[in-house]
């Protein structure tokens, strides 16, 4: 294949997924989408996207697959039965799967995959809607490291690909980030929360905190949604908890303890509980202040 003309196919045009196209399709490759519907996607249209009706359509159209689905279900329904991808494969093609699920389902995808002669990467990203807009995102990627070459270039175009190592292996190293952005985003919630209480200027505190040793580029830019998180979620608490859980479904899997994972995981439990589930993980603070009855 050569960079700039592989047909490239997308099961999953939403948040994520769609802004994916887009840029895909602002570098001038050609791209086939489908989503369960058009509704909220005459942009993409208008800038070239080549509908599909079915995953399969899209897997009989592309050279390189691309999915961002939410979890190991869809993942399971989007490849089987006679409309799924696996119907649309063939060889030489390489299916991609963006999404963050479970290494040991992905794992069974990509045998089913390899029966048809194809092969698929799990190459879940770091990184939110913004990062997708910037072409910054980080990719972390299993599979077969031929399948991987002959994509990276494909891949350049949302961030930066690393290759780890077998199918699944990608994925255990994204679980393995979304610990760390779980307990981060918890800990400031905390230490800004203490700091209020004791009537420190909110904004100054999280300035102060954020230019500090403890200012990651994730907490930097969730100052705003900090302060008003009732606005667009970049990656909200429900993904969030999914992931968390997945993380230890994994740690209980390969013996490895997750104190920390564990309590991110009553927390988002907690936030689920008080209705945030579709909110940003910076509502994380008002999940503490509604805890502990305060408002």
């Amino acid at each position: 294949m050569n960079a700039g003309h592989e047909k490239v196919g997308f099961v999953g045009l939403g948040h994520m997924g769609g802004n994916m196209a887009s840029r895909y399709l602002s570098a001038g490759y050609p791209v086939y989408g489908e989503a369960k519907s058009r509704e909220g996607l005459e942009d993409l249209l208008d800038e070239g996207l080549n509908w599909c009706d079915t995953p399969r359509e899209v897997a009989q159209s592309a050279d390189v697959v691309i999915t961002s689905i939410p979890n190991d279900d869809v993942l399971r329904e989007i490849a089987a039965g006679d409309d799924g991808i696996l119907a649309g494969l063939q060889k030489g093609k390489v299916w991609v799967d963006l999404s963050t699920v479970s290494p040991g389902v992905s794992r069974e995808v990509a045998e089913q995959v390899r029966a048809t002669e194809a092969l698929m990467l799990d190459a879940p990203v770091s990184g939110s809607v913004p990062q997708v807009q910037s072409g910054t995102l980080t990719i972390m990627v299993g599979g077969d490291k031929q399948a991987y070459d002959r994509v990276e270039t494909v891949l350049e175009v949302l961030g930066s690909p690393t290759y780890i190592g077998g199918n699944g292996q990608g994925l255990v190293l994204k679980l393995a980030i979304n610990i760390s952005l779980a307990v981060q985003m918890l800990a400031l919630s905390e230490g800004l929360l203490l700091a209020e209480r004791d009537g420190v200027d909110t904004k100054l505190a999280l300035e102060v905190m954020t230019e500090s040793p403890i200012g990651s580029p994730m907490l930097k830019a969730r100052v705003p949604l900090i302060l008003d998180s009732s606005g667009e979620a970049w990656f909200d608490v429900d993904l969030m908890h999914k992931d968390i859980r997945l993380a230890l479904e994994t740690a209980d899997e390969l013996h490895v303890p997750l104190p920390s994972g564990r309590a991110a995981d009553e927390v988002l439990t907690r936030a689920d509980e008080l209705g945030y589930g579709h909110r940003d993980i910076a509502a994380l603070r008002e999940v503490l202040r509604s805890s502990d009855g305060s408002n």
